[in-house]
């Protein structure tokens, strides 16, 4: 039962984020509930320019919104990953690669987050992912830019869910 009510607060905090952020979907945001966690998925082009770690003005308005509901849902841990396309970066940047890009957009994100939107930093982990973790495999110009994204990814603390097992 407490699994059941714990999966029940999951789609009702995915429903809610839905609703919070119903006008950046057409800009590339979508949120979704896979193994038990939400995912909020927002693509390169709500968030950053090509080959910038930068977060543009509607990525920002994105965050902050999501940060609203993030502060008030303390029961969750969030990861936030970034995802490159598989192209290399081409001319000299402070990029070494795909993968050093994924991990400086996550930590953008997660600096914004913590610094404007006051989401607990205690709460929140970086990663990146690189060209490593596609939606879907290919080389067209769509393809990859479904590929350049970043995933907030919401989970209930494990600690609480521990208990629900030993009880």
């Amino acid at each position: 039962n407490k699994l059941k009510a714990r999966e029940e607060a999951m789609a009702k905090l995915r429903n809610r984020l839905q609703q919070a952020l119903l006008g950046f979907a057409d800009n590339g945001m979508t949120v979704s509930i896979k193994n038990g966690k939400v995912y909020v998925s927002l693509s390169n082009q709500l968030l950053f320019g090509t080959g910038s770690t930068d977060i543009d003005k509607k990525g920002k308005e994105a965050l902050l919104e999501l940060s609203k509901i993030l502060n008030d849902q303390t029961d969750i841990n969030i990861l936030v990953e970034g995802h490159t396309d598989n192209q290399p970066i081409r001319f000299a940047t402070k990029f070494k690669d795909n993968w050093d890009l994924s991990v400086l957009r996550s930590t953008e994100v997660i600096r914004f987050l913590t610094q404007e939107g006051q989401v607990d930093p205690m709460r929140i982990t970086a990663s990146g992912k690189g060209e490593y973790f596609p939606i879907e495999k290919g080389d067209t110009p769509e393809i990859r830019a479904m590929n350049r994204r970043t995933e907030i990814i919401l989970s209930p603390k494990l600690d609480e869910l521990l208990e629900i097992i030993n009880e």
